[in-house]
C-alpha cells in the first residue's frame, strides 16, 4: 500500500493533546497543504487563521464551548494548543466544499508529521459574530467570511486510536 493511502487509512481524531506546540515550521506545512486542496473554479476563496496565542485560543474554546452547550470547564479543543480556522468567502456557492478539503488536506499532512488533529465544528457560528468580526478586522481581513472549522493540532497525548470496522455495502459499482 503507498504511504498517501496508509496514513488516510491510519489518521484519526485525536481528543487528547499534550500542551507542547507543535514547531512553527510542521504548522507552516500543514497550512501549506491545506491551501493546495482543490477548490471550485480554481478561486482559492478559503483563507486559515493560524491561532497559537494562549489567551486567543483559550477565548476562542469559551466561545466554541458555550455554543455547544457544555460545561464552561469543558475545552472543546480537546487541548490542542494550536488551532487552525478555515474560513471561505460568505458568498462563494462553494465554500463549504472548498473549506471541507482545506480542513481534510489540514488533518492529514498533521499526521504525515506525527501530529494529531480533530475538526471541531461551530466555526460558523462564532464568526457570525461581531466580537470574531472584529478579530478578523484586527488582522487586516477585510471582506465577509464563514467559519467552516476549526482545526486543533497538536502532539497525541497517549495512543493514536485504532480505525474502526467500516461498514459494508456502502459502494455501489455501475458496470
Amino acid at each position: 500500500m503507498n504511504e498517501m493511502i496508509k496514513g488516510i487509512k491510519e489518521r484519526r481524531s485525536i481528543r487528547k493533546f499534550k500542551p507542547e506546540m507543535p514547531e512553527k515550521k510542521d504548522l507552516e506545512q500543514i497550512i501549506e497543504a491545506g491551501l493546495c486542496a482543490p477548490n471550485g473554479k480554481g478561486k482559492q476563496s478559503t483563507i486559515i487563521v493560524a491561532v497559537i496565542n494562549k489567551e486567543l485560543r483559550d477565548k476562542i474554546s469559551k466561545a466554541n464551548g458555550k455554543i455547544g452547550g457544555w460545561e464552561e470547564d469543558f475545552d472543546p479543543f480537546y487541548g490542542a494548543p494550536a488551532i487552525l480556522i478555515v474560513l471561505a468567502e460568505k458568498d462563494w456557492p462553494t465554500r463549504v466544499y472548498d473549506g471541507s478539503l482545506v480542513m481534510g488536506n489540514m488533518m492529514l499532512a498533521s499526521h504525515s508529521l506525527g501530529l494529531g488533529s480533530i475538526w471541531i465544528h461551530r466555526a460558523k457560528e462564532e464568526f457570525e459574530k461581531e466580537e470574531y468580526q472584529e478579530i478578523l478586522k484586527s488582522l487586516g481581513i477585510e471582506g465577509e467570511w464563514e467559519g467552516i472549522g476549526h482545526c486543533a493540532i497538536g502532539f497525541i497525548e497517549g495512543e493514536n486510536p485504532k480505525a474502526p470496522e467500516r461498514k459494508e455495502n456502502r459502494v455501489f459499482w455501475v458496470e
